[in-house]
């Protein structure tokens, strides 16, 4: 990153999932002080007081599939806001385990992977994806360039 270069605008999403994937950023372990260097988390479940989704985010990854109307509100948002969406995870991908879920009155009629929902720009499989998997992917978004 240039003195001129802005530092990317990072969010992380957990809709319908296990958590898993973000155990997995979280095991990117030394390398989070990497990311740090050049990016801003601007929204997460596990390092934002943030509750209302930012404009201008460069980069969010989503993990987890789109089982209500508040999901889907949400995917809906982040990807006006976004300039690039990650779908993280086989939940996010192809709705995996979540898409199993026993209908109750507030969930949709089925439960959708984040691309039936939204455009999304890059996918990263796995249940959960690696802690490499997942630094492969941002460490070039991190320096302007696609994975």
């Amino acid at each position: 990153m240039t003195a001129t270069q802005p530092r990317l605008r990072l969010a992380t999403v957990w809709l319908a999932g296990c958590s898993g994937c973000h155990m997995s950023l979280l095991d990117l372990d030394d390398w989070l002080f990497e990311l740090a260097r050049f990016a801003d988390v601007v929204y997460s479940p596990i390092a934002s007081d943030c509750k209302t989704f930012p404009d201008n985010v460069d980069v969010v990854l989503v993990e987890g599939a789109v089982a209500g109307a508040d999901h889907r509100a949400l995917a809906l948002r982040l990807r006006c806001c976004s300039r690039m969406v990650v779908a993280l995870g086989d939940c996010a991908v192809t709705g995996n385990v979540s898409a199993l879920r026993n209908l109750c009155p507030e969930l949709l009629e089925r439960v959708l992977p984040l691309h039936a929902v939204i455009p999304v720009d890059l996918y990263v499989p796995g249940c959960p994806p690696s802690a490499d998997r997942i630094r492969a992917v941002l460490e070039p978004l991190l320096h302007g360039r696609l994975p």
